[in-house]
């Protein structure tokens, strides 16, 4: 009965009701799922070539590195990927979502080439430049892709292949990393595009694009193919339509980006950003091998960064499983608690060690079983949820640009982290950096109770009413016809 009394019964209709043939998983919305997160370890293979590269390039004959060159060669991917996200906003509206993520590809390649024939810091630096510019871009356009394609019943599950298969790229950098230099890993890094590339020009435009675009009938091809030949489509094609037809109205879209209508979705996604980055997440995948000769652990750095991977790989596929059925929420509480108390053990061993003066030789395991489950907490929640989140909670009129800011603030906290990570070991030890990126985690925890709305389950065009108050065309349908009353007996 107290669910029947609600003010929003209406609304809780139109939430719980779907005009659309149930659907599932299709090979065809797997396929895409695929295309799009190859892209993903491309970028998660560039995050983590610092980690093994760095080491053997200062270490090289060929090539002279510097401390400070060092820094920038892990700090610059960032730096250029915050430029890629405020182009990559434009780019996903008016070239659309799949062809700005295939044109990603080719300059991978030539960045990759660049580094991996590099006789000068400068080579690697524009190489590193290059592909940071296209992690940033993809970055943008790969949850925009898949928000906009994939059933809202398995948009988690496929949503979070992007994270899936970006740390199978981290995965395969470690691995390489143990067996090959920095200029050999580099060539490794150029292979990764071509079957992207190749998987890319299989899958179509969104529909939402293409309806946006007057290419209705071609928004009906694109449907067919990632719904399956005998689904029903046309609820979802209408529907479509006139949410687009809502917001039309192009040239007051910057306008509007900063109203309160659109703020609180894009205030939540970038605190979801934040709080990922200021986890400290980066400044771990960078500089894994370092942490680990820093902490004298018992295990061998270059097999503790493979493990650590291998972690990071398995634990996205528990997200996977989970992320449908518990909800976006749950997984980002478990997260929060996960990093809060392994960040917190991490410093407390630092502080035994180094401050303390007490021997912890008995305790070499300690580092990494700490950042073991610190990953695994990550990988759950606050590693694919923001990026996932921000295809679905943006609303449809501002997500190009909205997107793009969002983008360009997570590169910018990454970049943030990743270039000053060794300062602030130098200012506060090991001890005060990993307990730093604790107490942002706690804070992160209370953001998530506070802010984050659940979006499991439900449309695209449902959040959208949700998040900014505004009913769209489908769920006022369906409220007038729960408001239809029964004609007189008499007529």
């Amino acid at each position: 009965m107290k669910i029947l009394m609600r003010a929003d019964t209406h609304y809780s209709i139109a939430v719980r009701t779907s005009d659309y043939e149930e659907q599932k998983y299709t090979f065809s919305q797997v396929l895409a799922a695929v295309a799009v997160s190859l892209g993903s370890m491309v970028i998660g293979f560039s995050s983590a070539y610092t980690s093994p590269a760095l080491v053997t390039m200062q270490n090289s004959t060929e090539i002279h590195v510097t401390n400070e060159e060092a820094s920038w060669v892990g700090g610059l991917m960032p730096l250029a990927a915050l430029a890629g996200g405020v182009v990559g906003g434009p780019l996903v509206d008016y070239i659309g979502r799949r062809r700005t993520i295939l044109f990603t590809a080719p300059p991978f390649f030539v960045g990759w080439i660049l580094i991996a024939s590099a006789t000068t810091v400068q080579l690697v630096l524009a190489g590193r430049a290059i592909c940071g510019l296209c992690v940033g871009i993809g970055s943008l356009a790969f949850p925009v892709y898949l928000g906009e394609t994939i059933h809202p019943e398995v948009r988690g599950t496929l949503g979070l292949f992007p994270t899936a298969i970006g740390n199978i790229g981290i995965l395969i950098c470690y691995v390489a990393g143990k067996y090959l230099d920095w200029s050999q890993l580099a060539y490794l890094g150029a292979a990764l595009p071509v079957p992207f590339f190749v998987l890319m020009l299989m899958i179509p435009e969104t529909p939402r694009w293409y309806i946006s675009n007057g290419r209705t009938e071609d928004a009906r091809k694109a449907l067919i193919w990632l719904r399956g030949k005998n689904a029903k489509i046309d609820n979802e094609i209408r529907d479509i339509a006139l949410s687009d037809a809502e917001t039309d109205d192009k040239d007051s879209t910057a306008k509007e980006l900063f109203t309160k209508k659109y703020m609180k979705s894009i205030c939540i996604s970038l605190g979801l950003m934040a709080f990922q980055q200021l986890s400290g997440i980066n400044a771990v995948i960078f500089y894994t091998v370092q942490i680990f000769r820093m902490a004298g652990s018992s295990v061998d750095e270059n097999l503790s960064t493979i493990i650590v991977g291998i972690v990071n790989f398995a634990s996205t596929f528990i997200a996977t499983a989970l992320i449908d059925r518990c909800g976006r929420k749950m997984l980002l509480y478990i997260s929060s608690v996960t990093m809060i108390v392994t960040l917190a053990v991490l410093g407390t061993f630092f502080y035994v060690r180094d401050i303390r003066h007490l021997d912890v030789g008995t305790l070499g395991w300690l580092p990494l079983t700490c950042l073991m489950v610190y990953l695994l907490g990550f990988s759950m929640g606050f590693g694919p949820i923001p990026w996932l989140m921000m295809g679905e909670i943006l609303p449809a009129k501002v997500r190009g640009p909205a997107a793009s800011i969002c983008t360009a603030f997570n590169w910018l906290c990454t970049f943030a982290v990743t270039k000053t990570f060794q300062n602030l070991l130098d200012l506060f030890g090991p001890t005060g950096a990993f307990w730093l990126f604790g107490s942002i985690c706690f804070g992160g925890l209370f953001f998530v109770k506070v802010f984050v709305p659940e979006t499991s389950g439900k449309s695209l065009e449902q959040i959208e009413t949700k998040m900014t108050g505004r009913p769209t065309a489908r769920t006022r349908r369906l409220s007038s016809i729960a408001n239809i009353k029964p004609l007189p007996s008499g007529c």
